[in-house]
């Protein structure tokens, strides 16, 4: 997918207006709109069934809208004749259950898009493979096969697999949610790593410490709205809807 014409990174990597989305009668989204700056860390909390999840979705095309506008990169997601796997290039993501191929070592699984959706060769596609494992701290993994790994292990090379193809947004689905608290810290780390870096990310999570200490913005859903948003310093220390305080006050 290429940027869209007078696109510039100065402008919001990813625009969301007044987005809505319902599944028979039930309205999961009801007209959200905020930005996503390149290179910004956003987290979206809220209670479970508020939308978030389907948010992510909407934005990498998994989901049509039923109203509204999404851009990224200026170009509008929901448009006809958008390539889907065009975008899919462009906006990575990783969901709570890993998706692995079970069958394939963890070095093919990284490998695959490159080599069948890019086209790529297959030295230069292992070589990137590598390094990329060796960046989320898998190194001497390579050849294990999913079911040999931990889940923090397992979630560790879906974020690999979809970094190998070279987006400039990365998208987390509640991806710690499956894990015991020690794995959670390692896929967390990878995260955090991939922030500084200056990836563009955009997490939906429970781990309320972690987007305090990470997210530049904080977004608070609640029943398909926005409630509330905000820098962690101010969103956590002084929210001010009292929905948000009782969310906050139940796990925090």
């Amino acid at each position: 997918m290429t940027v869209a014409a007078g696109w510039t990174p100065d402008q919001p990597i990813i625009r969301i207006v007044d987005v809505h989305k319902s599944f028979g009668t039930n309205a999961v989204l009801k007209g959200v709109t905020f930005d996503v700056a390149k290179g910004e860390v956003v987290c979206v909390i809220g209670p479970s069934g508020s939308g978030k999840s389907t948010l992510l979705r909407c934005i990498n095309a998994l989901v049509p809208i039923d109203k509204g506008s999404i851009k990224v990169e200026g170009r509008e997601v929901h448009d006809p004749a958008l390539d889907k796997l065009e975008l899919r290039k462009k906006v990575g993501m990783v969901f709570q259950s890993y998706n692995l191929f079970p069958h394939k070592t963890a070095l093919d699984n990284v490998m695959m898009a490159p080599l069948h959706v890019l086209k790529r060769g297959k030295d230069e596609v292992e070589a990137q493979a590598r390094q990329l494992i060796k960046k989320v701290r898998l190194e001497g993994k390579e050849a294990a096969y999913p079911g040999e790994l931990s889940g923090g292990q397992q979630q560790r090379v879906a974020i690999a697999r979809s970094l190998a193809m070279n987006p400039d947004i990365m998208l987390f689905d509640e991806v710690t949610a499956a894990l015991d608290p020690e794995t959670v810290k390692e896929v967390l780390l990878t995260i955090r790593e991939l922030a500084e870096d200056g990836m563009t990310c955009m997490l939906v999570t429970h781990e309320m410490g972690f987007a305090r200490e990470v997210g530049d913005h904080i977004y608070f859903t609640d029943r398909g709205v926005i409630v509330e948003h905000g820098p962690p310093e101010s969103f956590f220390k002084s929210a001010s809807d009292p929905r948000t305080r009782q969310f906050l006050s139940q796990i925090l």
